[in-house]
C-alpha cells in the first residue's frame, strides 16, 4: 500500500494502536491540531490502516466540478439550511449512514485555544457513538489511537480524560496546544 510506505518509509512515521475494525460508527477527534501538515499525516495515516473516516463540510463544497473529490476522500455534505444546528444536522448524517466515522478537531482551529470546542462531543451523545482520540505525535513521529470511549453524563470527567490522553503530546507547533 503506497500511503503506508510513504507514512512509514519515506516519513518515518509509526502507528500506534487500532481502529477497532468491529465499530462501524464513531468520531475520531485528532489533536493537537496546530500545523497544515496534520491533514495530510492523518490522511496517510487513515489510508495505512486501511479504515474509512468521513468528514463533513458544508453542502455546497460537493457540488460540481470539484464535489466528487470531497467525496471519494470521505467527505460528506451537511445541509444546515434544513438546521440552525450543526449538531443537530451532523448527528443526522450518523443516523442516515450504517457506516459512518467521523473525524473533527476538538480545538476548531490551528490556533492556540484555552479550551476545546463541545461540540464532538455532543454529537457523539446525540448519535450515540463512542469517540477515539487520535493524537499528532510530532516529537515521536507517531499516530497514537485511543481506545473507544462512550461519554458518560459528566461531561467534565469525560473532558479531563481527554485532555489527559493528549497531555504530553507534541503537536507539529507545540506552543499552539
Amino acid at each position: 500500500m503506497i500511503s503506508k510506505f510513504i507514512y512509514t518509509k519515506i516519513l518515518g512515521w509509526k502507528l500506534v494502536g487500532e481502529f477497532p475494525k468491529e465499530l462501524k460508527k464513531y468520531i475520531v477527534i485528532g489533536a493537537p491540531h496546530t500545523s497544515w501538515k496534520d491533514f495530510p499525516i492523518a490522511i496517510l495515516a487513515r489510508n495505512s490502516w486501511g479504515v474509512k473516516i468521513n468528514f463533513i463540510g458544508k453542502k455546497s463544497l460537493f457540488k460540481p466540478p470539484f464535489g466528487f473529490i470531497f467525496r471519494w476522500l470521505g467527505g460528506a455534505p451537511v445541509d444546515r439550511s434544513k438546521s440552525n444546528n450543526k449538531v443537530d444536522a451532523i448527528v443526522d448524517v450518523f443516523n442516515k449512514h450504517d457506516e459512518f466515522r467521523l473525524a473533527l478537531s476538538p480545538e476548531g482551529t490551528r490556533k492556540k485555544v484555552d479550551k476545546w470546542k463541545t461540540g464532538f462531543y455532543y454529537i457523539a451523545k446525540g448519535a450515540n457513538v463512542p469517540i477515539i482520540m487520535f493524537a499528532f505525535d510530532f516529537e515521536h513521529k507517531q499516530i497514537i489511537l485511543s481506545e473507544p470511549f462512550y461519554p458518560t453524563d459528566n461531561m467534565e470527567s469525560d473532558f479531563e480524560h481527554f485532555y489527559s490522553f493528549y497531555k504530553d503530546i507534541k503537536g507539529a507547533n507545540p506552543e499552539l496546544f
